[in-house]
């Protein structure tokens, strides 16, 4: 299926024809309407498509610009060198990069061989995505959240993603649902999509992120100590580590995550918590004491507030399923 779209795709489009016959810049008005060079959605997608793909134009430099919508470049054959804010990125094949609509970058000529696929995606769209899709990975979530929020931030995440074969499967079947679309189709977009980003974040140790903002900086930094700390996480040590006032960095992460630092310290211990409980015969007890609590009782009462049952009722549950 792959070797044939790859046939199909390596042929050349009108737009690749004229830039090959007239060593043309690229076309902005099909891209924009506007004195800036802002990608419109519009041109592309119609009122009710929210998610559409579009092969990258090749043998053409791309100027700065923007979009108005989330564009995720995919890595379908080749590589792709581009520069995203001030920073060069050189994608391989297989690799995915997410764009917000709100950070620039500008793309090298791409070659015959370099087949390149840009999902085009209205913001709205991922609001379903989001309605089912948790994640106990601090930073990852904070991230992929950030991503699509509506600050006027420029950010991306790049997944390496290509030695991954059940990210590349779910992207191909989502490239031949869109171009082949059929009465389900929508709503197959929309869960491959939720798997999708499933499959990201169980990788997120394959990814790298770009925000301008040191704040941002700052929480993702706070989110990775608590990741690696939680056991004995402290406040006051992360201030001391990130040379920030403590209100003002409580402050901060309450803003940014809507937790404070120690209900998320709290989250994360549970988190390891349930996932010993389900995985390792180790005592209660010893869980207890592995996640970094020393009043049993309190550690009972917060377990059954978040999971519905106490640890040991919630493993004998395990066992009865």
């Amino acid at each position: 299926m792959k070797s044939n779209l790859l046939q199909e795709l390596i042929q050349l489009n009108d737009e690749e024809k004229l830039i090959l016959q007239q060593k043309h810049e690229v076309q902005k008005e099909l891209y924009t309407s506007q004195e800036s060079f802002v990608v419109e959605g519009e041109k592309f997608l119609n009122n009710n498509t929210m998610i559409m793909v579009r092969k990258h134009t090749r043998f053409v430099h791309f100027p700065k610009h923007k979009h108005n919508y989330i564009e995720v470049n995919y890595v379908f054959n080749g590589s792709l060198n581009q520069t995203v804010g001030n920073e060069r990125l050189e994608l391989r094949k297989g690799d995915i990069l997410f764009l917000n609509q709100h950070i620039e970058h500008e793309l090298e000529a791409c070659g015959e061989e370099d087949i390149i696929i840009n999902f085009i995606i209205k913001p709205e769209f991922f609001s379903f995505v989001f309605s089912y899709l948790t994640t106990e990975n601090l930073i990852t979530n904070f991230l992929i959240n950030s991503l699509f929020d509506h600050t006027q931030n420029g950010q991306y995440l790049y997944f390496a993603v290509s030695e991954i074969e059940s990210i590349q499967e779910l992207i191909g079947k989502i490239i031949v649902e869109i171009m082949n679309p059929s009465m389900m189709s929508e709503s197959t977009i929309k869960l491959y999509m939720g798997l999708l980003m499933v499959e990201l974040i169980k990788n997120s140790d394959k990814v790298k992120y770009k925000d301008d903002t040191h704040r941002h900086h700052i929480i993702v930094e706070s989110l990775k100590y608590i990741e690696e700390q939680y056991q004995d996480a402290s406040l006051y040590e992360l201030s001391k580590k990130l040379q920030q006032p403590h209100y003002t960095l409580s402050k901060e992460i309450k803003k940014a995550t809507s937790y404070t630092f120690k209900e998320l310290v709290q989250e994360k211990r549970l988190s390891v918590a349930k996932d010993l409980l389900e995985n390792t015969t180790l005592a209660i007890t010893s869980i207890i004491e592995e996640v970094g609590y020393e009043n049993i009782s309190y550690f009972y009462r917060v377990f059954k507030s978040k999971y519905g049952y106490t640890p040991k009722k919630f493993r004998e549950q395990l066992t009865k399923g």
